[in-house]
């Protein structure tokens, strides 16, 4: 975690510490060890689920990181960083699945950890499966993935305060496709996710678009092999 700057993913310490030469962990379940290590409070913080720092780097930090910190204080505020932050890991975990990762032009360079967003991508464009009325407009959803015929494979948008239906309309663009969609947010948002979801101009999506919360996502990314799929 030093070397990474003080901060660390779960994703990031299960990859690494196994690798550490002359280190031998003689338990068969290192990665819950690891989960009860960064847990000392007399070393480690937590800054989101799935991500911890060390109190010797508190004020060390960099900008991205110490900017989530601060926005976890103020959550009813606009959530710039922490939004990043998700698209990122929906990045990564889209990858780890072999699929081309979309991520719109504006936010390319955006920080993602000690990163930009521009880093965990592969494509730049979307590829022509369709008209190109239907490809501008899904063109800003915050993250895709393309199968290996160029097609979404699934979509994400990432929800912390607004009503939702500005996503669903772009959503309702992939109605004829095969494509699975899902809302990333808070599982504290789900019911009001649900309610706009039961509108009646929502009814060809409501079988389609899936919620998704953080903390799962977290999770999934920091261990993905400990499920049976992402999303169901």
């Amino acid at each position: 975690m030093e070397e990474n700057g003080g901060f660390a993913t779960l994703k990031y310490l299960n990859e690494s510490v196994l690798e550490v030469p002359g280190v031998e962990w003689k338990t068969r379940t290192p990665f819950a060890s690891i989960r009860r290590i960064v847990q000392d409070s007399r070393f480690f913080f937590k800054i989101k689920p799935g991500l911890w720092a060390l109190k010797s780097h508190k004020d060390k930090l960099p900008h991205s990181i110490l900017e989530i910190i601060e926005e976890s204080k103020t959550p009813e505020k606009e959530q710039k960083y922490t939004h990043y932050y998700y698209q990122g890991i929906l990045a990564e975990i889209g990858a780890l699945h072999n699929f081309q990762v979309y991520i719109p032009a504006q936010d390319k360079n955006r920080p993602y950890l000690n990163k930009q967003l521009k880093d965990v991508r592969t494509l730049e464009e979307i590829p022509a499966f369709t008209y190109d009325y239907v490809v501008n407009t899904i063109k800003s959803i915050d993250v895709i993935w393309m199968n290996e015929r160029n097609f979404p494979d699934t979509v994400f948008e990432v929800e912390h305060s607004t009503d939702f239906k500005n996503s669903l309309g772009k959503f309702h663009e992939l109605i004829d496709f095969y494509a699975r969609m899902v809302i990333v947010s808070d599982k504290h948002r789900m019911r009001q996710f649900n309610s706009v979801l039961d509108l009646s101009i929502y009814k060809n999506l409501k079988d389609r678009v899936k919620f998704c919360d953080y903390e799962y996502l977290e999770n999934y990314y920091s261990n993905p092999f400990q499920f049976k799929q992402f999303i169901k």
